[in-house]
């Protein structure tokens, strides 16, 4: 019998074990050298040494700043109104022309009086009259000839007549229109021939100097502001002027919506430069000098959470420490750091710094966005922000 030759039977199940070794060390390879170079990446990245930020920098200051307060106000004339009329007429003549001072009690407007005068006259006529009988009457009474009733109804007439005749001299002289006060005219609104109703308005009349300006300031103000007191004005239409008043008024009631309370100066104005209407800003002492730290208010980063600065200070460096292009460093180096403060009452572009800063440390002004803790940093004061006590605005 022929000899048979026994054939290789595949196993499957091994063959599928193989190929599937087989993938998990191609992938594992791929992700292992993946995760390696991650790793080194991020050691470089987190090796990597950083530049230094360029910022502007300003040395805390002692100063002495007297107590003191600010506020926001409006002026106001002391005397001003719509000049109008008591009795209705047609306008026969205007007196004044517009924009111009006029004094207590001149003529501003005349309405046409034909009629009233010749009523006047027509009552004129009849007192005469009642005063010739009640004269004859008192003669007649003298002698017993007429009653006493008789002769006092005929008193009593004419001194109704003459107090008629008065009566139509007030109605005329009503209808002559006068300053009030002293002051400056405004822009006219009435037109010759024109007809006047009682309370029509004629011109606006102001009287300029003084003025006063009326402010606000909450109620923890009260009883430090004083009447008597001296305050500083300054408005935008102006600028670079300043204007001295005193406090002549403290209103004692408290507005119950915005717990403030109104306070009021006179302001001389000679020269009328200031306008009742506008907007003013107002300054003013309290008391006696006191030692504050100042710096420039561009250096508060403002927060809900409290204010804080970013203070500069030297540390040595770390040994090994390169530049960005890997040559050693050498020397201190400035870094930053923030620190919360408490701040107190501003003047101009500074700042009181009532806690958390002393004399002679060194705040970051400008660039505040670019910097962390720690960060290293290299000072630029070329460019500084303005840090005025009286700051100015400029026109350009």
């Amino acid at each position: 019998m022929p000899a048979h030759t026994s054939a290789h039977t595949p196993n499957p199940a091994l063959r599928w074990g193989l190929m599937l070794l087989g993938a998990l060390v191609v992938f594992g390879g791929v992700f292992g050298i993946k995760a390696i170079f991650a790793k080194k990446t991020n050691e470089f990245f987190d090796n990597m040494p950083q530049p230094a930020v360029a910022i502007s920098a300003a040395t805390a200051s002692a100063q002495r700043w007297s107590a003191g307060g600010e506020s926001v106000g409006t002026l106001v004339a002391v005397n001003g109104t719509d000049v109008t009329t008591e009795a209705g007429g047609v306008v026969r003549s205007i007196a004044f022309e517009a924009g111009q001072p006029v004094s207590q009690g001149a003529v501003l407007v005349r309405l046409n009086t034909d009629n009233e005068e010749a009523q006047l006259k027509a009552l004129e006529t009849s007192a005469k009259l009642a005063a010739v009988q009640a004269q004859r009457w008192q003669a007649l009474g003298k002698d017993k000839l007429v009653s006493l009733d008789d002769v006092q109804q005929r008193v009593a007439a004419a001194a109704n007549a003459r107090a008629q005749v008065e009566a139509q001299r007030a109605l005329i002289a009503r209808k002559t229109i006068r300053a009030p006060f002293s002051g400056v005219l405004g822009i006219r609104k009435i037109n010759l021939g024109q007809y006047l109703a009682p309370g029509d308005a004629i011109v606006t009349l102001q009287q300029l100097n003084p003025i006063y300006l009326d402010f606000t300031l909450p109620e923890q103000m009260i009883g430090k502001l004083l009447k008597g007191g001296n305050i500083n004005a300054s408005v935008d239409a102006l600028p670079g002027q300043h204007f001295s008043g005193e406090i002549t008024a403290l209103d004692p009631l408290v507005d119950a919506s915005t717990r403030n309370f109104k306070a009021q100066a006179t302001l001389q104005n000679p020269g009328n430069a200031l306008r009742p209407g506008s907007f003013a800003k107002v300054s003013f002492e309290l008391g006696a000098e006191h030692a504050v730290v100042v710096i420039p208010q561009t250096a508060v980063s403002f927060n809900p959470y409290g204010n804080a600065v970013f203070v500069i200070t030297s540390e040595k460096r770390k040994a090994g420490e390169t530049d960005a292009k890997g040559q050693p460093l050498r020397g201190d180096k400035l870094v930053v750091n923030q620190r919360f403060i408490k701040t107190g009452a501003t003047r101009g572009d500074l700042i009181a710094v009532t806690d958390g800063l002393k004399p002679g440390e060194r705040v970051v002004t400008v660039g505040l966005l670019k910097l962390r803790n720690g960060a290293e940093v290299t000072i630029d004061n070329s460019v500084q922000p303005a840090a005025d006590a009286q700051p100015t605005v400029i026109n350009r």
